[in-house]
């Protein structure tokens, strides 16, 4: 059973890089044909996908986020990662890592405040 689980800074100050950690278990991110993403979801509103990266380190990426939101592996680790650069406020939200949206973690909160 593949599982993950996100880890990241807590607080982050405006103008600063997001960069989010997710680490697969069960699974190895290089063996399996997944797509492993991102989605986040803001107070009071619906998820919204992020970005994914396959094998070959093939990248996509929400139009809305595209530019300034970057998903690399650490395959050595098992482990995937999400950089959002020049945060806002607005982008306080649970952020989630996903296995071919099939399988997820239990999210991290990400606020971003100074």
């Amino acid at each position: 059973q593949v599982q993950l689980q996100e880890s990241g800074p807590g607080l982050v100050k405006p103008s600063h890089t997001l960069s989010l950690t997710c680490t697969v278990s069960g699974g190895s991110i290089t063996t399996n044909s997944y797509y492993w993403s991102w989605s986040r979801q803001p107070p009071g509103k619906g998820l919204e996908w992020m970005g994914a990266i396959a094998n070959g380190d093939r990248t996509y990426y929400s139009p809305s986020q595209r530019g300034r939101t970057s998903i690399s592996r650490a395959t050595s680790k098992n482990q995937f990662t999400l950089q959002l650069s020049s945060v806002t406020p607005e982008a306080t939200a649970v952020c989630y890592c996903a296995g071919d949206l099939e399988h997820w973690g239990r999210g991290t909160q990400v606020p971003v405040s100074s």
